[in-house]
């Protein structure tokens, strides 16, 4: 059986589809779709932890259907700008699991991935799909990727 590591882009995923869609991502229904692809062996969902009771219950949410909720706080600069993002985290462990997997899926539409997916694809020969809103993805990151998934309307809530 194939397995499989998924990273999700919390931020990125959430933002995308409700500037594009005014809905959210069906995780439920991704779910079921990996299982039937192989065996999920890392499940890895990367968040900004602001303290929200309603973040906090989409978090348990996340962590219920199978995820492993990776949280960094959420850091409010002085000149009321804010950071928080799991770019380097996310290729961290990606870099780390590629070796041991056959298909990695990214649930991102940042371009900054896009070397991320060419280094594994070409080292490890791991496969790689996309997710993304296809209006709000990086074209290099759909060029790199062996894949590319347009999330539409059949995959929101």
């Amino acid at each position: 059986m194939k397995k499989i590591a998924v990273f999700v882009d919390v931020q990125n995923i959430y933002y995308t589809t409700r500037d594009t869609f005014q809905r959210q991502f069906n995780y439920r229904q991704f779910w079921q779709f990996l299982s039937e692809q192989g065996d999920v062996v890392i499940a890895n969902a990367y968040a900004i932890d602001r303290g929200d009771s309603s973040q906090q219950k989409f978090q348990s949410a996340l962590r219920h259907i199978g995820f492993d909720v990776k949280l960094k706080p959420f850091i409010q600069r002085r000149d009321g700008t804010a950071k928080g993002d799991w770019d380097v985290g996310i290729t961290i462990d990606v870099l780390r699991a590629a070796p041991d997997v056959d298909e990695v899926y990214l649930l991102s539409g940042d371009g900054d991935f896009a070397l991320l997916l060419d280094e594994i694809s070409e080292r490890h020969g791991v496969r790689t799909t996309v997710w993304g809103v296809l209006t709000l993805t990086a074209n290099g990151l759909i060029q790199s990727a062996n894949d590319f998934h347009a999330i539409d309307n059949d995959n929101l809530i």
